[in-house]
Parts: C-alpha cells; structure tokens; sequence
C-alpha cells in the first residue's frame, strides 16, 4: 500500500489535526507523526487516532516536509508542526445502516475487500458493483488500498455514489451480516468441502462477497466465516484471473441470477 500519495487530499498542522480528530475522526484516514515529536499535545494526537480508531505511521521529518510542499497551507515545511493528516475522501456510513440498506439495493450484495492493496484493484471493483446495482462496499480499517485519486479514477465517479463502510474487525462485521440475514460467499481458486462452482452455484441473496488480498487471498479467520467458497472453473490451462476480474465475474453472476428470478 502506497502510504505517501502525492495526490492524496492532506491537512498539515498540529491544531487543526487535533480539532479534526476530536471532532470528525470518520474523516481521516491516516496520520503522519514526526518520529521526535514530544509533549502533551503528541500524546494526545495519538490517543484520539486510538480512540476513534485511526492509523497513525510515525515518520521521519523529511516525508512530512515533502507531503507538505503540494499542499497550498504547506509550501514551507514549517507549516505542519510535525503533524500531518491524510483525509478520508469517500463518505463513509456505518456498518448497521449498510446492512439496512442491502435489501432495497438493485442488486443485494455487499462487497467486502479483506485487505486489498492496490488502488487500481479497489475502484475497478467499485465501478462495477456500482454499475450493476450493488449494495455497498465493506473494508476492513487497518491495511486496506487507499481510497483516494488513483481508485477514483478507476472508479470512473462510482465511489461518489457508492455506500462504503470501514471496521475495526472484518471477521466481525461478516458476523453481523450473517445474522442480519445475507449469505457469506468468499472467493477461492481451490477445490475444498465448502468450495462451489460459481457457474453452477444459483446464489443466495442478499449476500455478502468476500475479496481477499492480491498476493495471500484471504486471511484465515476472515475465510472460516464465509458459508461458501466460489470457484471461477476456467477453460483453458491458465494462472488465474486478477481479483478486480473474478470479482466482475462473480458480481456478474449474481446480477443474472437477479434477473431470471425476476423473469
């Protein structure tokens, strides 16, 4: 994950960091602590990121000075005070009121992306589940892709419509949409007990779709909550396909069985 994006909408500055903290956490996304910052006032940046819940990467002086040199509050390095705040920049909404709104959505299914990396990856699933009526997205808090101008792009303006939710516990929020009635489906190349085959499968909605990482899929505890695992069976002799285009496909799948239970 690229924690130092150039982009990246930024508020340096000690006191509006802490005002921003105490009274909107929601809207940050990360905080940038210079590694000698000391006092009541760094102490207490850091326990309001614990408390509502936000990263914070202690760094060296220079990578502050450098985020700070595009930002128009920022041109001279003196002006973050060792603080700098990295803006959440999609509207973000709770994870009960996510759960409220699958049933109305054109196509119930919610999208949960276990520690997805690459910005790219995460607005291209985007565009499409927003494209095809899909309820919202899920994210865990902590190593997720970025949000900001690279996934936007991808998402080609779906993320400003797109009802997206952050956890503190992935596995936990799955729990909470199992007992609110939606079906837990993970994605997974692997044969196995709980493995179905997604062109055979007739899902059932509403359901929640579980995207794992590029490189290790899904983490194991997040995976043991998933009623299934969709399997995309493949023609030809091949690798496999990215997660952006099994995750089309599988969102794909679940809008055509939308549409012939509606015919």
């Amino acid at each position: 994950m690229h924690d130092h994006s150039d982009d990246a909408p930024l508020l340096p500055g000690l006191k509006p960091v802490l005002e921003l903290l105490a009274s909107e956490p929601q809207r940050v996304d990360l905080v940038f602590c210079k590694k000698s910052l000391r006092g009541p006032e760094a102490r207490e940046v850091q326990s309001l990121c614990r408390r509502g819940g936000v990263r914070f990467n202690l760094v060296e002086a220079a990578v502050l000075d450098r985020l700070c040199r595009g930002t128009r509050q920022g041109r001279d390095a003196v002006a973050h005070q060792g603080v700098v705040a990295r803006l959440a920049v999609t509207g973000l909404r709770g994870l009960e009121e996510l759960l409220a709104a699958v049933a109305d959505a054109p196509l119930p299914v919610l999208l949960a992306l276990d520690q997805l990396q690459d910005p790219g990856n995460a607005g291209t699933l985007c565009r499409t589940l927003y494209a095809l009526g899909g309820a919202g997205l899920l994210l865990p808090r902590h190593n997720s892709a970025y949000l900001g101008p690279a996934a936007r792009r991808a998402a080609a303006g779906a993320l400003e419509h797109l009802p997206v939710a952050r956890v503190t516990n992935l596995a936990r929020a799955l729990d909470s949409a199992e007992e609110a009635g939606l079906t837990i489906y993970g994605a997974g190349g692997t044969e196995g007990p709980h493995s179905l085959d997604a062109f055979a499968h007739q899902m059932r909605l509403p359901a929640v779709l579980v995207l794992g990482n590029e490189d290790k899929g899904l983490r194991p505890g997040v995976a043991k909550r998933c009623a299934h695992m969709l399997r995309i069976p493949l023609a030809r002799p091949f690798d496999s396909l990215n997660v952006a285009q099994a995750g089309a496909v599988l969102l794909g799948l679940a809008a055509a069985r939308v549409r012939g239970s509606a015919i």
